[in-house]
């Protein structure tokens, strides 16, 4: 039973999905606007149960894509970042849709970014479900987010330590005898 080793619930299920409806809308009216319809690209694996619980919410066809990125090592970003799997669509003069966890120390979101402006993306949003802002190191954030968080250690929804945890459907505070 994995839930032995949360120390406490700080967002619901129920609370997740209230603001992925709102996050939606907010993020299709915003396209909308602009007569666009983005390319949803989703940093694996993390972002996937928030992925998609936000776009079954979009009333407009999107395309969608992946890209594995990772900085981290058991809890610690180490500040390189590496591109495991690009994306398989182009996203040459299109908008792009980054759907990410947590925007944490901010080091893989401005690489991510970087090189799809690189590529050619007519511009690079960021949609998150959680904000750590007490651990940025770069100046980045996301255009959409669903809630901050402490500067404590958050596991569920996609987010993991180890690769556990994230079939947890709510996000909670791990218990630091787990990881220490």
């Amino acid at each position: 039973m994995i839930s032995k080793d949360i120390q406490k619930v700080l967002i619901s299920e129920d609370q997740i999905e209230e603001r992925c409806e709102e996050l939606a809308k907010e993020i299709e009216n915003d396209y909308n606007a602009k007569g666009e319809i983005p390319i949803i690209v989703g940093l694996l694996k993390g972002s996937v149960p928030f992925m998609a619980e936000l776009i079954k919410r979009f009333t407009f066809a999107c395309e969608i894509d992946f890209m594995s990125v990772s900085s981290y090592d058991g809890t610690e970003s180490i500040g390189d970042v590496r591109i495991d799997k690009d994306m398989d669509l182009s996203c040459k003069g299109r908008s792009v849709l980054i759907v990410e966890d947590i925007v944490d120390t901010g080091r893989t979101l401005k690489e991510v970014k970087k090189l799809l402006l690189r590529k050619g993306a007519k511009d690079v949003k960021v949609v998150s479900l959680l904000d750590k802002p007490e651990r940025r190191v770069v100046d980045i954030e996301a255009e959409y987010t669903g809630f901050p968080v402490p500067n404590e250690f958050v596991v569920g929804y996609g987010l993991d330590y180890n690769q556990k945890y994230r079939n947890l459907p709510y996000i909670g505070i791990l218990k630091p005898e787990v990881y220490q």
